[in-house]
Order: C-alpha cells, then sequence, then structure tokens
C-alpha cells in the first residue's frame, strides 16, 4: 500500500502520525511511505531518520496526501479538504460530533475515515485514545496550575498551599483516563481534589487507591454546582464515545465562581463539557467569561509533542499494520476497527455523530458490504 505522512497542520500542532521505527516496519512488509519534509521536526525526528528507514521524502502536503492511507494525528483542516477523495483512507482524530463542516466534506468526497477515538475493543475499551488522554490529564493539572497565578489573570493561588495556608480546591468532572490521570498531578502536588462521575465503581477505585488524599462525589446537578462553586481549578474531563460532551457546567453557574478561577476544558474536542467553552489553541490559549478564566485548547498533547507522538505510535501500530496489509478488509474483519469507521461511501457509519446531526446512519457492516 502506498501511505501518506503530511505534516501537521493545525495550530502549533508538532505530533506526527508515524515515527521513523512503524515507517521501517511497513517499508519491511513491502509498503510504500511518502513523508512530507519537515513532517517530525516538531518531534525532533528529522527528515534523514525517515529517509533511513525506508521512506521517500517529498516537498509538498499534496505530494503526501497522494497515497491510498494517510496517517495523521489531528483532524483535516478547511484548507486540507481538497484532498479529501473517495480511494483514500484516512486514518486520525476527528471528533466529528463536535464539526459539521469536516463531517460534510468527508460524506461529500467519499472518503474512508477511521477515527482513533473511536476504535474500540471488548469491553468498551478505547485503545488509541487512552495514550492521549493520558497526557491531556497530566497536562490540565499542570496547566491549571500555570494559570491559577495572579500574572497569568488567576486567583494567585498555590496547588499545594504552605504550611498555615490552605491548598487549591480542585475540582475533576469525570473519572475516566483523564481525570484519573489529572487527580493523580493534583494529589501529588498537595492539592485539596473533588473527582465527580456518575459511575460507582470509578469513585470507588478512587477511593481505594488514594486512601482518603481526595474526596469522591456522585455527578448530579446539585453536587457539580457545590463543587465548581467552590473551586479554584475545574478540570472537564467528560468523554461521550464519538458523541458530544454535556453540558456539566453551565453559563448560570459561572458569576458564582470565585474571582480568578480557572476551568480546563479537557472536553473541547468533543465540544465541552462547560457552556461557556470555545476553542482555543496555543497561540491564544485562554480567554476570561465572569472572571473566570477558561482554557480551551483542542490539541494539548502537542505541547509536548515527543512524549505524545510515541505514546500514540506505540498504540496505532497495530492497527496501522492491519489497514496496511488488508485495506478495507481489515476493518471487515477486525470489529474494533468496524467501531472506528465514522464515514464510507458518502455515509455516516458512527451512531453517536449521525444523531448529533440528525442525519442517517448506517452499520459499518452494512456500509462495506
Amino acid at each position: 500500500m502506498l501511505i501518506g505522512l503530511p505534516k501537521e497542520t493545525k495550530d502549533h500542532e508538532y505530533r506526527v502520525g508515524l515515527t521513523p521505527s512503524l515507517v521501517r516496519t511497513l517499508v519491511r512488509r513491502g509498503h510504500q511511505v511518502l513523508v512530507q519534509a519537515g513532517a517530525g521536526e516538531g518531534s525532533f525526528l528529522s527528515d534523514e531518520e525517515y529517509r533511513l528507514a525506508g521512506a521517500r521524502i517529498v516537498p509538498s502536503a499534496e505530494d503526501a496526501w497522494a497515497a491510498e492511507m494517510v496517517v495523521k494525528v489531528k483532524e483535516p483542516i478547511a484548507s486540507e479538504y481538497r484532498h479529501l477523495h473517495r480511494n483514500l483512507i484516512l486514518f486520525t482524530y476527528l471528533h466529528l460530533a463536535s464539526d459539521r463542516p469536516l463531517a460534510g466534506a468527508l460524506l461529500e468526497s467519499r472518503t474512508t475515515a477511521i477515527a482513533y477515538e473511536t476504535v474500540q475493543t471488548e469491553g468498551g475499551k478505547l485503545p488509541l485514545l487512552t495514550p492521549m488522554s493520558e497526557v491531556a490529564g497530566r497536562m490540565a493539572t499542570q496547566i491549571g496550575a500555570t494559570y491559577l497565578q495572579r500574572t497569568y489573570g488567576g486567583r494567585g493561588v498555590l496547588m499545594g498551599g504552605v504550611p498555615g495556608v490552605a491548598p487549591a480546591n480542585v475540582a475533576i468532572l469525570g473519572a475516566g483516563i483523564v481525570g484519573t490521570n489529572a487527580a493523580r498531578v493534583a494529589v501529588g502536588s498537595g492539592a485539596q481534589v473533588t473527582v465527580l462521575d456518575v459511575s460507582h465503581d470509578r469513585l470507588k477505585y478512587l477511593d481505594d487507591i488514594y486512601h482518603g488524599q481526595l474526596q469522591t462525589r456522585i455527578s448530579d446537578e446539585y453536587n457539580i454546582e457545590e463543587v465548581v462553586c467552590g473551586a479554584d481549578l475545574v478540570i472537564g474531563a467528560v468523554l461521550i464515545p464519538g458523541g458530544r460532551a454535556p453540558w456539566l457546567v453551565t453559563a448560570d453557574m459561572l458569576p458564582n465562581m470565585r474571582k480568578g478561577s480557572v476551568i480546563v476544558d479537557v472536553a473541547v474536542d468533543q465540544g465541552g463539557c462547560v457552556e461557556t467553552t470555545r476553542p482555543t489553541t496555543h497561540s491564544d490559549p485562554i480567554y476570561e467569561v465572569d472572571g473566570v478564566v477558561h482554557y480551551c485548547v483542542g490539541n494539548m498533547p502537542s505541547a509536548v509533542p515527543r512524549t505524545s507522538t510515541f505514546a500514540l505510535n506505540a498504540q496505532t501500530a497495530f492497527y496501522i499494520l492491519l489497514l496496511a496489509d488488508e485495506g478495507l478488509d481489515a476493518v471487515r474483519k477486525n470489529t474494533a476497527l468496524q467501531y472506528g469507521l465514522n464515514t464510507y461511501g458518502g455515509s455516516l457509519t458512527y451512531p453517536a455523530v449521525a444523531k448529533e446531526f440528525d442525519l442517517p446512519h448506517t452499520n459499518a457492516i452494512q456500509a462495506l458490504a
């Protein structure tokens, strides 16, 4: 198969979809890989490393997109829609439930689009979302600590406090991968942490491993409002696989929150779990509403691209090799990839996205048949 690796175009996106190691494996299995010049530089991976791995370095994005399968990290932006076509397999993060224009472009071009975030194994695990959720969760606490500094518009609160002065109050909405990793860093910094979730099992798990170092609360309207309004830092860590995140923090709550408190909404890729969330970029990461600082960068893990690139490739490699070796037959045979299929032949094949846009849904197996 001819595989393309274009350079990422999203603001300050420094990750890359293939490492030289994975390129070498693909080439040894008889595949050809086109790497756009400079694609790996953001993760300190040189063109020479890709060349030595057996890739062909091509000068432009058009050259890299002229392939049977394109592997990326982030969803195509509007300037890349022209590269989409019906004979293309696109394998990347998509987050279509919050991106109607991209969904429309994929349907119109009849591109086969497989989303990392909806590839799902038995037991409901999301193996390709997990590594970036781990990174984003740990970063969310670090970033929140930074923007709590008065010089960045925050309350001027130190996460762990000092002897005689209380630590920061941290509210984490969601006890999944993001929330668990955010809690790990927040507890480690000495903050007073409360985690809310609808799953008693997840809350019990956190309670068991932290032995009273954090508090857990069932996520309902009353508890959310009470905890959020008393917090210095709120981390949005809600996930509805493939679907839009629900608003747990409403605009009406913000005037009652502490002035200078900080919201880091990791769920921004899926529309955000805070009503006042709107996507920001690494170039312009924050804005303020009712005295509350909002950080809503959709590609947070790009700030640590080398760690993120290698963590992501460790999980995507199995599926990339499967698709390269077998093409669409890999999707027909592999249930996890069937969950990952979002569009095929002009049809929406992921039910949560179809529901969000009130569009027809075609079962993945039926579409491929």
